[in-house]
């Protein structure tokens, strides 16, 4: 394990792409993190999450994690950059003439992608806990860590979404057709999930329609994107704001998502190692 992590480590020191986007996701994932302490204008009206009661435990969980996920992008790019630049600079094929094996060259990947999202997971952790003991109405135990489940609804997400950028990198080898691939299938899955849904909920009334989209099962959602998605469900609506306009919030644990995302990573990894090891590179 010490040799494939020194190994990564050489190889992605003097890779620039890699240093800047790693720096700048930690960062923004700090700036996003504390968001909603500031002022935030929207049509023309100030709202202040903070004081919409986001940082309240045990919802602030909810809001911290669903906010930083939608980094998940920056430390995708630097996976995809990573792998395809072995590929495109030849460093691969030379690694396998030194002795690294398929199994060692995928173990070394996998390495980085659960360092990258323990570090990204415990960032969150300490700054969710911190802004909970901060700025909550109540800081009750039992309600602290009510919802905790999210951190590692956090981890799975961010895990499968790099196993998943780790896929796409080792089939197509070049960065711009791995963005298009992952473009057409958020497209693909977003054209099917409208459909699935319309089918459902057509010709029904507002509460049933309502019932319908929080109970019935979907299958879209366990595609890998929309399994993904449906670890962290949105916030929003457990603002200040949106029980005023009579909004519910009403969470059930999405255990069909859950188990989607385990099996699509270990599909990713197969398949990451099955093409390393049928083609000839």
């Amino acid at each position: 394990m010490i040799k494939l992590l020194k190994l990564e480590y050489y190889k992605n020191l003097n890779y620039t792409p890699f240093k800047i986007f790693t720096i700048m996701y930690f960062a923004i994932l700090v700036i996003f993190l504390c968001i909603g302490l500031i002022d935030v204008k929207v049509f023309g009206s100030t709202i202040n999450l903070k004081e919409q009661g986001m940082y309240n435990f045990p919802g602030v969980w909810n809001f911290t994690t669903w906010t930083v996920a939608l980094l998940k992008i920056f430390l995708g790019l630097i996976i995809v950059f990573s792998i395809c630049q072995e590929f495109s600079n030849r460093m691969f094929k030379q690694n396998t003439i030194d002795g690294l094996s398929r199994e060692e060259f995928i173990g070394s990947k996998l390495l980085t992608i659960g360092i990258f999202t323990l570090i990204s997971t415990i960032l969150v952790f300490v700054i969710t806990l911190f802004l909970g003991y901060q700025y909550s109405n109540t800081t009750d135990s039992a309600l602290v860590y009510q919802e905790i489940f999210f951190i590692g609804n956090y981890f799975l997400k961010l895990f499968t979404f790099f196993c998943f950028m780790m896929f796409l990198s080792i089939l197509l080898r070049k960065s711009i057709f791995v963005f298009l691939a992952f473009f057409g299938i958020w497209v693909g899955e977003s054209i099917l999930a409208g459909i699935e849904t319309y089918t459902k909920v057509a010709g029904t009334q507002a509460a049933e329609r309502t019932k319908i989209l929080q109970n019935d099962f979907f299958i879209s959602k366990l595609f890998p994107l929309e399994s993904m998605s449906s670890l962290i469900p949105n916030p929003m609506v457990r603002t200040n704001m949106a029980k005023m306009m009579n909004l519910k919030y009403e969470f059930t644990y999405p255990t069909e998502s859950l188990i989607a995302c385990i099996v699509w990573c270990a599909i990713f990894i197969g398949g990451s190692y099955l093409i390393l090891k049928k083609r000839d590179w």
